[in-house]
């Protein structure tokens, strides 16, 4: 029988099947779902600083209005102070006593100073690891490509003084040169990185000429993105490299670890199917590697990166004219096989 355990962020895993920060992992009860159908670790749904920003406003509104009308209607609200990540960290308590498996926080902040404030928070109220959910939509003309990637190393090196915990940077694959960001990103000796998050996208319904939201969720095809600056990145940096992008089967995962993910996280596929589908996947892996007798996935990991196989240019055509050229199918498989 294959051997699935595994090492992410320095805590010890059962299996390399982590449940990405999503609706699935905001209550208690899903969480002893995950720990029971065999999850190896969970990222808690993420503190999104804006929110808490939105709620005190809302809070400070209402205090304003009560204050206006009976001055002893405010003994029946909170401060403004307590609407803060206080929900979040006790959160955080109660998955801690909850399940066995490592709890991981997210954190979605604003500026520099909340990144800190809140993670060393988070550390207080026990998670094991705290992954920084890294995302803003460039709209300044005059700011850099550098000065964006500047922004965003200067926060996780601030975050990474004050937190006793492993630390993961989760990115956009929107960098103008992903892998350098992530090579500055292992310089300052973050514990991992997560290619990629997913966030709201606008879009325009035309029918009634306005704006709407909407968050698809991710398909197996999506994948192949994250495959690709995996395999590129693996075995040229030394932290630890997660997928959290198109990954919905077992077979998902064994793509991502030959690639050589360190673990894989889900989220659309529970969605869809359940969180009992957590011990389908695990036993479409462990069957796939018993088939071919591999032994462990730590053996199996980056088998298929850029640097093992005997074509490694592979991973670095963007154009398919040679394939086009030979006649090949564009859904066929590359030539590239492990040396």
């Amino acid at each position: 029988m294959a051997d699935l355990a595994t090492t992410y962020l320095g805590l010890p895993l059962r299996n390399p099947l982590v449940i990405a920060a999503s609706s699935v992992t905001a209550r208690i009860e899903n969480l002893e779902l995950c720990d029971r159908f065999g999850a190896g670790a969970v990222v808690l749904r993420s503190l999104f600083e804006e929110q808490i920003l939105a709620d005190r406003s809302q809070l400070e509104e209402v205090l304003d209005t009560a204050s206006g009308s009976h001055a002893e209607a405010q003994d029946y609200f909170p401060p403004v102070s307590h609407a803060d990540a206080t929900d979040y960290l006790r959160r955080i308590e109660e998955s801690k006593k909850a399940v066995s498996i490592p709890i991981i926080a997210s954190l979605n902040a604003v500026n520099n100073g909340s990144w800190t404030r809140y993670a060393r928070q988070m550390v207080e109220a026990g998670a094991d690891a705290i992954e920084l959910n890294v995302y803003s939509v460039a709209t300044d003309l005059n700011v850099s490509s550098q000065q964006i990637e500047e922004q965003l190393l200067e926060l996780v090196e601030g975050v990474l003084s004050v937190a006793s915990v492993p630390v993961s940077v989760k990115l956009s694959p929107y960098y103008t040169s992903l892998v350098n960001v992530v090579g500055q990103l292992d310089q300052r000796k973050v514990g991992g990185v997560v290619l990629f998050n997913r966030f709201l996208q606008p879009d325009i319904d035309p029918q009634s000429e306005t704006l709407t939201n909407a968050m698809p969720l991710s398909s197996p095809n999506e994948l192949r993105l994250p495959l690709r600056y995996v395999a590129l990145l693996a075995g040229r940096v030394k932290c630890d490299l997660a997928i959290s992008t198109g990954v919905h089967r077992g077979e998902d995962m064994v793509r991502a670890i030959l690639a050589g993910a360190t673990v894989t996280q889900i989220a659309a596929s529970v969605i869809k199917n359940g969180i009992h589908h957590i011990a389908t996947m695990l036993r479409d892996l462990e069957a796939w590697m018993d088939e071919r007798g591999h032994h462990s996935v730590d053996d199996l990991r980056g088998r298929l990166s850029q640097q093992a196989v005997n074509d490694p240019f592979a991973f670095e055509r963007a154009q398919y004219v040679n394939l086009l050229l030979s006649g090949g199918a564009l859904s066929g498989p590359l030539n590239a096989r492990v040396n």
